[in-house]
């Protein structure tokens, strides 16, 4: 699989990686045997890119990790993990002694000495400013607890404040067909200043695969349920946002563009994920899986041609006109 460096950090990463949420919580339920599965699938098929929190089942998706890379040593992987949203997200919550805490407690659910990539997660715009942030995020890599530091945000605003406030390796945002506002400015600014792009939410929690109707229910333990209306955090981390009936709609035309004018034999979310990689600035997408067969169909999006100009031109166009004014300027 093509492998793109990430950012400042000098490491190369796949272009399709893996997101981990769902092995930890808030996806109904998978089981330990099955979150294995995922993780050697998907390493199988090429990707060397993990990304997951310590928030995601209270450590349980770190220590699924952790398990597996134990259980099959010298397995080369880059391993992003996030910190900060075990705690209220207020400013005096974000300090150097809470990080040494918060990444202590990963590097022992992982089974490492040393971090790779600790992202904030999510955190309140006042951090994402902060000179002493910065400070205490550099002394972390002083200290060898962790390798290199990045943030996950929520807008493009915050994306380019921490650019230049924190100078970050790295920044994850959410990024598809359905979402494309970081194109505009993020994503440039971002190359300009060496810092890698990580491409979240690229299937709109599932939505561009095509597979779902306005009757689809989802576990009440998955955020598409409880999370429809932002009920427990950000809306745009659910469908990125969109209005669910609006979004199976536009779905729906965005799988028969795939059908007229996408690569043959491709599914509606390979294309999806095609979409994000081609994009420059881009470095790794991470879509979830929840089984092996949708890791392996993830990672074969990696070797899709590039999409047409016509298919481009066609999805930009639904974007325009079905979900530009109720996504874009929200984020």
């Amino acid at each position: 699989m093509e492998q793109r460096t990430l950012g400042s950090t000098g490491r190369d990463v796949s272009v399709v990686g893996l997101g981990t949420w769902q092995l930890g919580t808030d996806w109904g339920d998978v089981g330990e045997t099955q979150a294995l599965d995922v993780l050697a699938a998907s390493v199988d098929a090429g990707v060397t890119f993990l990304d997951t929190a310590d928030v995601y089942g209270d450590g349980r998706s770190e220590q699924l990790i952790g398990r597996f890379l134990a259980e099959n040593p010298g397995t080369e992987v880059y391993v992003g993990t996030k910190m900060g949203r075990r705690a209220d997200q207020v400013p005096g919550n974000y300090h150097l002694q809470a990080f040494r805490d918060w990444t202590d407690r990963s590097r022992r659910n992982l089974g490492v000495e040393r971090l790779d990539l600790v992202q904030l997660h999510c955190p309140p715009t006042e951090v994402l400013t902060s000179t002493e942030i910065r400070d205490a995020l550099e002394t972390l890599v002083a200290e060898d607890r962790i390798a290199a530091y990045g943030v996950s945000v929520e807008t493009c605003d915050q994306a380019l404040a921490s650019i230049d406030a924190l100078a970050p390796a790295s920044i994850q945002i959410i990024l598809n067909a359905f979402r494309r506002k970081p194109l505009e400015q993020v994503l440039p600014r971002a190359a300009d200043a060496d810092v890698g792009i990580i491409a979240r939410v690229p299937l709109a929690s599932g939505l561009l695969s095509g597979r779902y109707t306005k009757d689809t229910t989802f576990a009440p333990t998955d955020h598409r349920t409880f999370n429809r209306n932002g009920e427990a955090f950000d809306v745009g981390e659910t469908f990125a946002g969109v209005d669910f009936s609006t979004g199976v709609e536009a779905a729906q035309e965005f799988s028969a563009l795939v059908a007229d004018l996408g690569p043959a034999e491709a599914s509606p979310a390979q294309v999806a994920l095609r979409w994000v990689i081609q994009q420059a600035g881009v470095t790794s997408v991470i879509p979830g899986a929840r089984n092996v067969e949708q890791a392996r169909a993830n990672a074969a999006a990696a070797a899709l041609e590039p999409l047409s100009p016509e298919l481009l031109a066609a999805v930009e166009e639904l974007y325009e006109n079905r979900l530009r004014a109720q996504v874009h300027d929200r984020w």
